[in-house]
C-alpha cells in the first residue's frame, strides 16, 4: 500500500496543508515542536482512529477552528481509496470513504495499515501493564478490525458491572448490619453481568493469545539478528484468567470459576477484579524480566524487534506491506541498531521518518528519499545537490 497524498485542515498546528508523497521513503526534517510528529500522527489516525499522544479530539484541532480534518489518498492492489476523518471540538467525529459517510467507524478500520515507532514506545517494556495491553490491542485492530467492536463490548460490560459492584459496596458501608447478606438483593442481576463478562472477556483473551503466538517467533528472530544471537527474547502472555484450551465454552467457564473465587474481594473493593483488563504481557531477556533488569540498550533492541515483527505480521495477514512511521527514533538508537533498522526497511515499506538532522542517514538513503523541511507548521520540499 502507498499513501499518495495527505491533506490537513486545522489539524494541530497546520491550517491548510497538502503533502504529496513522491518516493517510497520520506524524511521529514525540522527542530522540535515544529509539527513533524503531527504529520505522522495524522497518518496514525487514518490507520487506527487513535492517537498515541492524546484521547481528546479537541487537542487535535487548531485553536482557532471548531473543526479539523485529515484526508488521505491511498493506493492498494485493489484500487485507490480516499479516506477522510473529520474532528469536532463540539460533537462526534465522522469518517468517510471515497467521500461517502460511514455509519460505523468500524468500517473505516483496516483500509490503511501502519506501524508507528517513537521514543514513547520504550514504555512498552518499562511502563505499566496497560501500555502493553494497548499495544497488543492496537495491533489486533489492524489485523482484525472487528476486534475494535469486541473490545468496545467488553468495556461496556465492565463499566456496567463495576457500577453495580460499587452500588453494592456503598450500600454495605451504609448499613453494616447486613454483613454477608448485603449482596443477596443483587445476586440475579450480578450473575447476568458475570455471564456477559465471561462471554466478552473470553473473546478478548483468546485473540490476544493467538496474535502473540504468531508474533513471538517473528520478534525472536529479529531480536536474534539485532543482538547477534547473544541474547534470547521470550514473550509470555499472562492472562488474568488462565485457560488451556482455545474453546469458547471452556474459556468462559474459566472466567466464571475465577469470578466465583474472587466474589468476596469484588464486593469489598466495589469493582471487577477478574478479566483481560488485568492481563499482563511479560518480556524476558535471557529469562530475566526486561522491565526490571534490561539495560536501556536491551530495551531498545527489544522494542525494535517488536516493531519489525509487527510489520512482517501485518504484511502476512493483509497481503500488503503496511506504512512505517518512525518518529525521531534514530536518535534513540546506537549506530548498530540504526543500521539494522534502515537495512530492514530498505524499499519494502513506505516509510515516513522524522529527524532533527540528516546526519544519521547514509548517502544512498538520502538520495533515494523525498526530503521535507517543517517549520512552524509550514512544509517545503528540499532538493539536495
Amino acid at each position: 500500500m502507498y499513501l499518495k497524498n495527505l491533506h490537513l485542515r486545522s489539524f494541530r498546528n497546520y491550517g491548510d496543508r497538502q503533502i504529496n508523497f513522491t518516493a517510497q521513503k520520506t524524511i521529514i526534517v525540522g527542530n522540535n515542536a515544529q509539527g513533524k510528529s503531527n504529520l505522522l500522527e495524522a497518518v496514525e489516525l487514518l490507520a487506527t482512529l487513535k492517537s498515541h499522544r492524546t484521547s481528546r479530539d479537541r487537542e487535535l484541532i487548531l485553536d482557532t477552528s471548531p473543526v479539523g480534518q485529515i484526508e488521505g489518498i491511498l493506493e492498494r492492489t485493489y484500487g485507490t481509496t480516499q479516506l477522510s476523518l473529520t474532528l469536532r471540538r463540539q460533537g462526534k467525529r465522522t469518517v468517510a470513504l471515497n467521500r461517502e459517510a460511514l455509519r460505523r467507524q468500524l468500517d473505516f478500520l483496516g483500509i490503511l495499515n501502519a506501524v508507528q515507532f517513537s521514543s514513547l514506545d520504550l514504555d512498552l517494556v518499562r511502563g505499566a501493564p496497560d501500555a502493553r495491553r494497548n499495544w497488543i490491542d492496537s495491533l489486533l485492530v489492524q489485523l482484525e478490525p472487528v476486534y475494535a467492536h469486541i473490545l468496545q463490548q467488553y468495556g461496556k460490560v465492565l463499566r456496567q458491572r463495576n457500577a453495580l459492584l460499587k452500588k453494592i459496596r456503598l450500600e454495605r458501608e451504609a448499613d453494616a448490619t447486613k454483613n454477608t447478606e448485603f449482596s443477596k438483593p443483587y445476586d440475579t442481576q450480578l450473575r447476568l453481568w458475570d455471564e456477559q463478562l465471561a462471554a466478552a472477556g473470553s473473546r478478548v483473551t483468546r485473540r490476544r493469545a493467538r496474535v502473540l503466538a504468531r508474533l513471538t517467533p517473528i520478534a525472536r528472530a529479529w531480536h536474534n539478528r539485532i543482538s547477534s544471537k547473544t541474547e534470547q527474547l521470550e514473550i509470555n502472555y499472562l492472562p488474568n484468567v488462565e485457560w488451556t484450551e482455545d474453546e469458547p465454552e471452556k474459556v468462559q467457564q474459566a472466567f466464571l470459576d475465577k469470578i466465583e473465587q474472587r466474589r468476596t474481594a469484588e464486593y469489598y473493593q466495589g469493582k471487577t477484579v477478574v478479566g483481560p483488563h488485568r492481563d499482563e504481557i511479560e518480556f524476558s531477556i535471557d529469562r530475566s524480566p526486561a522491565r526490571y533488569y534490561g539495560s536501556q540498550g536491551q530495551q531498545r533492541t527489544l522494542v525494535l524487534a517488536l516493531k519489525l515483527a509487527e510489520l512482517k505480521l501485518i504484511e502476512e495477514v493483509v497481503g500488503e506491506p503496511p506504512l512505517l512511521l518512525l518518529d525521531d527514533v534514530l536518535a534513540e538508537l546506537d549506530p548498530n541498531r540504526q543500521n539494522q533498522l534502515l537495512a530492514a526497511i530498505g524499499d519494502r515499506f513506505q516509510t515516513l521518518i522524522t529527524t532533527t538532522h540528516l546526519g544519521s542517514f547514509n548517502h544512498d538513503w538520502i538520495q533515494d528519499s523525498q526530503i521535507m523541511s517543517v517549520e512552524a507548521g509550514k512544509i517545503r520540499e528540499t532538493i539536495l545537490e
